[in-house]
Parts: C-alpha cells; sequence; structure tokens
C-alpha cells in the first residue's frame, strides 16, 4: 500500500489518543465555501476478485485457480453447463426485429419444431403482438407483411450462427436464440431475451469486464468468476434470468468477444467454485485498492491485497476534488454544509479503511449516510476515502 508505514504510525498515535482526539481525526469543519478533496484507495464495492489484482497477481507468477483461491478462500472446484436467459437492455421496443439471413429459423414455444423462414426477398422479420395478444410474425420486402399468428411465444434461431438484433441504437448480432417475452401475464408488451449456452453467453461478457490482452492466468480468473456468477445468478433471479448491464455482468453478444478472452473461457471450460456443494456468489471490482472488502457469504472475507498495487493500476489510489456544494445538492435539506464527521469505518487499511456510514450537518440540520450512498450520490470510485478542506 502506498502509505502503509504511514498508517501504521497513525495507528500507533490512535493508541494514545483519548475518544475524543480519535473521533475528531475522522471529522471536518466545513467552511462557508469550501473545496472538498477526497483521496481514496480502489474502485468497485471491493467484494471478492480484484481484477486489477488479478492482473498483478498473474504477473507474479501465480495460476487462475491460485488468484481464484486467494479472492474466494474457502470454496471448492465445481463444474456447471446449461443455458443462460438473459434480457436484452438496448431492445427497448414491444417488438423483436431481426436482420433475415440464410437459415433463420422460428420457433413458437407453445410447441412444434422450429421452422425455417422462406427466403422470400425480405430484409426483416419481427414478432408483435395484436392488441388480442396473439403473437404476430411478420416480413418486411417492400413493406411489413403477415407470415402467421403464433399459440405461443416466438423465438428466432439459426442453428447456433449468430442472429442480428435490430434497436434504436443500432444493429446488434447475437449466437443462441433470440425470444419475445411478455414481462408478466396477460401483458401486450415484449421483452427480448437471448437464451444461449453458458459458455457462449462468457465469451460476450469477459472481453467487457476484463482486458482480453491482460495475462492469460487473469483472463481465465475473470473466466472462472464470470461463470460462477452467471450459474449462481441463475439458481437466484426470478425466472433465473439474467441483465446485460453492471447490475449482473455487462453483456454484449457476440460483438463483445475477443480471441483471447475464448481462449481463456476454453482453457477453463464448464469450471465454477462452489460452497457447501453450490455456485459461489462470486463478486468482483475493479480494484481492491490493497484490501478487499468483506461482502454476504463468508469466502467474500475481508484480506489484505498484495497484488492489486502494481504499476499498471490507475484506481489503486485516487484524489478528486468537489465543491461543497455538491453534497447540499444531493442532500439539500441539510441546508448549507457546515460539518462532516466519519461514524464508522470497516476498521481494514488506512484511515480505518472503508467508511461503512458518515454524518452530513448543515444548517437546517443532519442527515447519516451510509458510505454506498455517500459513493453513489457523488460519483465516487470507492467507499475507502477522507478528506482534506480548503476555502474556495
Amino acid at each position: 500500500m502506498r502509505t502503509r508505514l504511514a498508517g501504521l504510525l497513525a495507528l500507533a498515535l490512535l493508541a494514545f489518543a483519548t475518544p475524543a482526539e480519535a473521533a475528531a481525526a475522522d471529522s471536518w469543519r466545513v467552511p462557508t465555501r469550501a473545496w472538498l478533496t477526497v483521496s481514496g484507495h480502489g474502485y468497485g464495492h471491493g467484494h471478492g476478485m480484484s481484477q486489477y489484482g488479478a492482473e498483478g497477481a498473474a504477473r507474479q507468477g501465480l495460476t487462475y485457480r491460485q488468484i481464484a483461491g486467494f479472492y474466494y478462500p474457502g470454496t471448492a472446484w465445481g463444474s456447471a453447463a446449461g443455458r443462460i436467459r438473459v434480457a436484452i437492455s438496448a431492445d427497448t421496443s414491444d417488438d423483436l426485429v431481426v436482420l433475415s439471413r440464410r437459415g433463420l429459423m422460428l420457433r413458437d414455444t407453445a410447441g412444434g419444431a422450429a421452422v425455417l423462414l422462406p427466403e422470400n426477398g425480405a430484409s426483416r422479420w419481427r414478432v408483435t403482438v395484436t392488441p388480442q395478444g396473439r403473437n404476430r410474425v411478420s416480413y418486411r420486402a417492400d413493406r411489413w407483411r403477415r407470415w402467421r399468428d403464433l399459440r405461443g411465444e416466438g423465438e428466432f434461431l439459426a442453428g447456433g450462427r449468430p442472429i442480428t438484433l435490430v434497436t434504436a441504437s443500432g444493429n446488434r448480432p447475437y449466437r443462441g436464440r433470440l425470444r419475445a417475452v411478455a414481462p408478466s401475464r396477460g401483458s401486450l408488451a415484449r421483452d427480448t431475451v437471448n437464451d444461449l449456452a453458458l459458455d457462449q453467453y462468457l465469451r460476450g461478457v469477459v472481453p467487457l469486464e476484463i482486458p482480453a490482452s491482460w495475462s492469460p492466468e487473469a483472463v481465465r480468473a475473470q473466466a472462472v468468476a464470470a461463470r460462477t456468477y452467471a450459474t449462481y445468478e441463475r439458481a437466484h433471479r426470478p425466472g433465473g434470468l439474467l441483465c446485460d448491464t453492471t447490475s449482473c455482468q455487462v453483456y454484449g453478444g457476440q460483438a463483445a468477444e475477443h480471441p483471447a478472452s475464448d481462449a481463456a473461457i476454453r482453457a477453463t471450460a464448464g469450471q465454477v467454485l462452489t460452497y457447501a456443494g453450490a455456485p459461489a456468489f462470486t463478486q468482483f471490482a475493479s480494484s481492491s485498492g490493497g484490501w478487499t472488502s468483506a461482502g454476504s457469504v463468508p469466502y467474500l472475507a475481508a484480506v489484505e491485497d498484495p497484488y492489486d498495487g502494481w504499476a499498471g493500476n490507475p484506481v489503486h489510489d485516487w484524489t478528486t476534488r468537489l465543491a461543497d456544494t455538491h453534497i447540499e445538492r444531493a442532500w439539500p435539506r441539510i441546508g448549507d454544509l457546515t460539518g462532516l464527521t466519519v461514524t464508522r469505518r470497516d476498521g481494514n487499511g488506512e484511515w480505518g479503511g472503508r467508511v461503512r456510514s458518515l454524518t452530513l450537518t448543515g444548517t437546517k440540520g443532519s442527515v447519516v449516510v451510509s458510505g454506498d450512498t455517500f459513493r453513489s450520490a457523488l460519483g465516487l470510485r470507492s467507499t475507502w476515502l477522507t478528506f482534506a478542506l480548503s476555502p474556495r
């Protein structure tokens, strides 16, 4: 850690300080017009694997299994397969439109085999819902023409070849199947869901979560963490439906794939981490800053991370500056900010570790906020932070 010696000296001084002095060290009086210089470590929630740390560990010679064992202590190795269903957030319309291609097929989810769509000069095919709630398949030549109505929902597939989804923000290719799904029973709206094999899904995840050009062992560790996370989420999210954003894992379909991450997925094929015989909740974040943060399960433990601080990590240490008005706009009921007190930290590392809660005091009152809420509202990289104030 950058200031480990300074941190040890500070802890030694605090050992001889009175409780009042110790509390005052984490309190700041805020001038009427002030700049807050925020210094911090790491990027993200800090639970589980640090992605920069995985690269640092790989550069020190650790294998992907050793990296996974360090960041998820107490887990075991297992295997997983099957399919993943992921909602495609880019498709915001109530229809499903794909580009025509050779071998494009349609399946009615109410039963029956997939049907090869005719090569009739169509440039696009779509599934829409009628006012009566029927799913209707149409194709576009000179204009949209009805092809047939379905008894169930409709999905497009192309024998394992990518299918290009048409969205308002552009065309996107996806492997597997694309299905128009009602978000609730009887709804006339439709969501687009991509249904595909687990490791096909990973091909569109891993290079968006970690640079595919990093050390192969780091990318393999990410492949294992992402495969395990997807398997866990499949078992715990309503209907087993994943999302394609940071609320789950970032997923970009076939366009995101990269040969190096594809190789990492093949090298770790089917491998997952387990705990008590079930897939583990393998959270990960960009950078631990030098300490991981305890999560909701035993194997997401807070451990000192010697691998995160390599020279190529730009967010191991960071600094940003905010005007006091940023805080006043985020919590207007306090009035003009006059004081800031960190009331609880996690106890790990410099400054006492990550902020768990803090009190903001102003001319109209005070509010207690969690470190996570404070970080989110102000767009900060992590909750492991401290402050310095100056007038503006």
